[in-house]
């Protein structure tokens, strides 16, 4: 699924830069590859001048400001179905270098003491 992503991220980029002579075969190459109902979502978009395709950075979407659920980071990690934000309604994508998670270091718990109540009589 990730494929069909990065590939209307490279439609998207080559459409905003328009400087090319190429760029009309590789525009066409590349819608061939995406399925219709992903490319009308998409060019719903473009033709009010948005951006089709938003980043996920730090679980929130670039294009809206809004936090992403951590459910829709990781399916979106684990490369499994496509996602939509659900504040703006883009395509989400996530950077390769995002994809990883480093390992959370916990903090050491610290062992309770157990007191001792002298019972004594004075």
């Amino acid at each position: 699924m990730n494929n069909v992503i990065k590939n209307l991220l490279n439609l998207q980029t080559i459409e905003i830069d328009k400087k090319s002579d190429a760029s009309a075969a590789e525009i066409a190459k590349l819608r061939a590859t995406i399925p219709a109902q992903i490319l009308g979502h998409y060019d719903r978009f473009v033709s009010r001048g948005k951006r089709g395709v938003a980043i996920v950075r730090n679980q929130v979407c670039t294009a809206c400001h809004v936090q992403v659920p951590r459910s829709m980071v990781l399916t979106l990690m684990r490369d499994e179905d496509i996602q939509i934000c659900g504040n703006c309604g883009r395509y989400l994508y996530l950077l390769e270098e995002t994809a990883t998670v480093p390992t959370a270091v916990l903090p050491k718990v610290k062992k309770s003491r157990k007191r001792t109540i002298d019972l004594q009589p004075v």
